[in-house]
């Protein structure tokens, strides 16, 4: 029986505890996405927890919905979270919509709207394009995965880390997570024979296909290792789409 472990970890040093990298990958660039967005808020136990976020419109993020708290708050434009970079954009979310029939058990429907005041759009803070309805990654696809999440080894790093992972067949993930993976609202990716992954830290960051939004960070098994399941964007674009039009200031 393999347990569901979601991406997010707990801050318990102080407020400016250190985020960790992604597992098997590098610094980017600084500013080369310009789209993340990095996630601060409190759990149902007060603790202070971390997640990843991209923005998809200058009043909107997305992210997983298990990564909803109290008092939470959005870094855009950053890189080095531990500084107070002049790129940077703090701001408190304004409104957090989970899907509303996000599973926390099986993870199933794992996507949440972030609204914001609208940001201020340059060179450093930018949106990610979402897919197409009709899009669908096929297994060898390469992509990438961004966040400040942290390594098997729990050594900490305050700057954004990437890593190029590809799409393996449905097949894998179905095997390893037979009632709770979905093949047409989750896509399966990370080759079980390599460490490359997003780890703690990294949920809600967006799985980057071809500069295109088509996924986002949601769960892994408990022993940590590939594949890794992530919430099919174009699945959920309708709920985006009349969820973000519903909403007012």
């Amino acid at each position: 029986m393999h347990f569901l472990f979601p991406l997010l970890v707990t801050l318990l040093q102080s407020p400016d505890a250190r985020a960790g990298e992604i597992i098997g990958g590098k610094e980017a660039k600084p500013h080369s996405r310009p789209y993340m967005a990095y996630l601060t808020f409190r759990n149902e136990s007060g603790f202070r927890m971390t997640c990843g976020a991209f923005l998809i419109r200058e009043d909107f993020l997305l992210t997983a919905a298990h990564c909803w708290g109290k008092s939470m708050n959005i870094i855009l434009g950053a890189h080095n979270i531990k500084k107070s970079e002049k790129t940077q954009q703090r701001i408190p979310v304004f409104k957090a919509i989970p899907h509303q029939q996000y599973d926390k058990k099986t993870f199933k429907n794992d996507i949440m709207l972030l609204q914001l005041k609208k940001v201020r759009l340059n060179k450093e803070v930018d949106f990610l394009p979402l897919p197409g309805k009709k899009d669908w990654i096929k297994p060898g696809k390469s992509c990438t995965v961004a966040g400040w999440g942290k390594t098997l080894e729990k050594r900490m790093s305050d700057t954004l880390q990437e890593v190029e992972i590809k799409v393996i067949k449905e097949q894998e993930c179905m095997e390893i997570y037979p009632q709770n993976y979905n093949w047409f609202t989750q896509i399966c990716a990370g080759d079980p024979k390599e460490q490359r992954a997003a780890f703690k830290g990294d949920s809600g960051g967006p799985l980057v296909c071809d500069s295109v939004a088509q996924g986002i960070v949601s769960y892994v098994s408990s022993c940590g290792r590939n594949p890794h399941v992530y919430t099919r964007i174009s699945s959920f674009l309708p709920w985006i789409e009349k969820t973000m039009n519903a909403q007012k200031y």
